[in-house]
């Protein structure tokens, strides 16, 4: 069956969805022992928390790049993340989907989440013909999620290395057996229809 161009894929739960973001030792380290990020994760900053394992790994180059080196699988709560996508504006300008581009950025201005859909990646982190989401949290958003939507973080970068050793030497199915098992997550209609590109 073709895969459609945006829906949301992820590890999830009846009540969590796993995220994933990479950041230094010094913040990744302290997240994943305590399950809470510490007081040099910096709240008045915008930050973008994914879905797909893979797109994180594109992103951080397998948490090989600076300031990447530490991949977290947040676990949160399925509530939050529907607050989250509620709440959320389109990163950029749809014809059609908004008024006009003054309407757009003043949703933009005025909404704690963002939404960007960008090519899912495979093994091998080429791009695929579908989109990944990537969810952005700013202010209240970026508050909820660190004070109230976490429900678990974990370490996965030996996750990240090991697989990334299996691409290298070209064990693509011994790789694929060991990523998360992301399913289409369910959305209702009136959430993700005003969220696409």
């Amino acid at each position: 069956m073709k895969e459609p161009r945006h829906r949301v894929r992820a590890l999830h739960t009846e009540d969590t969805i796993t995220v994933y973001q990479a950041y230094p030792p010094e913040i990744g380290g302290p997240a994943a022992r305590t399950g809470r990020f510490p007081a040099a994760w910096k709240r008045d900053r915008m930050t973008w928390v994914k879905p797909s394992f893979l797109w994180m790994m594109y992103r951080c180059g397998w948490g090989t790049k600076a300031g990447q080196e530490t991949v977290l699988a947040v676990e949160i709560s399925r509530d939050g993340f529907a607050w989250a996508l509620r709440n959320a504006c389109l990163s950029h300008y749809v014809r059609g989907l908004h008024a006009d581009q003054d309407d757009w950025k003043r949703q933009l201005r005025q909404a704690p989440t963002r939404v960007q859909w960008d090519p899912e990646r495979d093994l091998r982190l080429a791009p695929l013909p579908y989109r990944s989401l990537q969810l952005g949290l700013a202010d209240e958003a970026a508050a909820r999620y660190a004070d109230e939507w976490i429900v678990g973080i974990k370490d996965v970068t030996p996750l990240a290395q090991r697989v990334h050793t299996l691409v290298r030497s070209g064990e693509l199915d011994r790789a694929a057996e060991l990523l998360p098992t992301e399913r289409p997550y369910p959305l209702p209609e009136d959430v993700l229809a005003p969220l696409r590109a």
